[in-house]
């Protein structure tokens, strides 16, 4: 076909279903017949037009499953047909200080995926080759496509963190983020305590993993959780920094809270509990292309995966509009 389909935000706030014309991929660029692409958050930072360097039309999406179906010049090591994925970070440049390190997640020229060039609300995207996900046999694209982002940051920030297999670790929030959070924390061995608001909440919960449920509407939830021995790690999934701070003196001594959801306030904290606890409060930004790897290879194993609805791509924006509002049960997925 001469054209494909596609939803870009053509002003902030503004969606519009288009037909746009098939081209050739750039040099040094694939391009991808898109098959899934999950509806995050995140995607309110093109929608409302809140990053920088974002000009409009633009087609957001970030996580993004489908097959290449034409290799740019000077490609090598991807081919035609084969599935991959793209996440968040669009590709690193390799020559800032920062990759020169090996830090390739705070490439300091890096583009967002569905921001700074367009995504995967769309039949076909453009995808940098060092930005690709491979994507395995095992999952189906819609399964697979919220891991590329919710499950990266949750994944990544539990096993690179100072918390060891038997200790305790809270998930704050049984949301997009927290209900995959809760999953993997429970198959990488940790005592896992679920936190959030309403008794309700208890049995999914434990469905998922969690070995004990604390509600946050009940009581101190920091209180709580030192009656278990304290926390060596926090991970917060809501974005609430409001129940960030409430619960931070649940930590055990040396404990960390990372956060991974986006709150509008800042996290209160109170310097005596940094000074004789020695807590600490970290952030953690989705991973790197093989992070995404491990990350999709690892919920493979453990038979992880992501509550999802799907939407079919023309009706983006109530897909959008029903995860903004926090009405999605867990991920929406847009199919094409």
């Amino acid at each position: 076909m001469p054209t494909y389909r596609a939803v870009q935000i053509s002003s902030p706030g503004k969606f519009e279903f288009v037909n746009r014309p098939l081209v050739d991929p750039p040099a040094g660029q694939v391009r991808i017949r898109v098959e899934a692409c999950g509806v995050c958050h995140s995607d309110s930072a093109t929608v409302d037009g809140l990053l920088p360097g974002i000009t409009f039309p633009r087609v957001p999406g970030h996580e993004v499953v489908g097959k290449i179906d034409a290799v740019g010049q000077g490609v090598s090591g991807w081919k035609i047909g084969q599935r991959v994925g793209v996440g968040f970070l669009g590709g690193h440049c390799g020559q800032c200080p920062s990759c020169r390190r090996g830090d390739f997640v705070n490439c300091t020229n890096q583009p967002v995926s569905g921001a700074h060039f367009d995504g995967g609300y769309a039949e076909v995207m453009m995808a940098f080759p060092n930005g690709l996900v491979a994507i395995p046999d095992g999952l189906s694209s819609v399964e697979a496509a919220p891991l590329l982002c919710a499950g990266l940051t949750t994944f990544n920030a539990l096993r690179k963190s100072s918390a060891k297999p038997g200790e305790l670790v809270a998930i704050l929030g049984i949301g997009g983020l927290g209900h995959l959070a809760i999953q993997f924390a429970a198959h990488m061995g940790f005592k896992v305590v679920a936190v959030a608001r309403g008794a309700e909440k208890e049995p999914l919960a434990k469905k998922l993993g969690a070995h004990h449920y604390i509600d946050s509407s009940a009581g101190d939830p920091a209180a709580a959780l030192k009656a278990l021995g304290g926390a060596q790690l926090i991970l917060a999934t809501a974005s609430d920094s409001k129940a960030m701070s409430a619960i931070m003196g649940g930590l055990a001594t040396r404990g960390r809270m990372i956060v991974v959801g986006v709150g509008a306030e800042a996290i209160q904290v109170s310097p005596l509990q940094l000074l004789f606890s020695a807590v600490g409060v970290e952030g953690a930004l989705t991973g790197s292309p093989i992070d995404n790897e491990d990350t999709l290879g690892f919920s493979l194993l453990k038979g992880i995966k992501p509550m999802i609805e799907t939407f079919p791509l023309e009706k983006a924006e109530e897909g959008y509009r029903k995860m903004m509002n926090g009405k999605a049960r867990f991920r929406i997925v847009l199919t094409m």
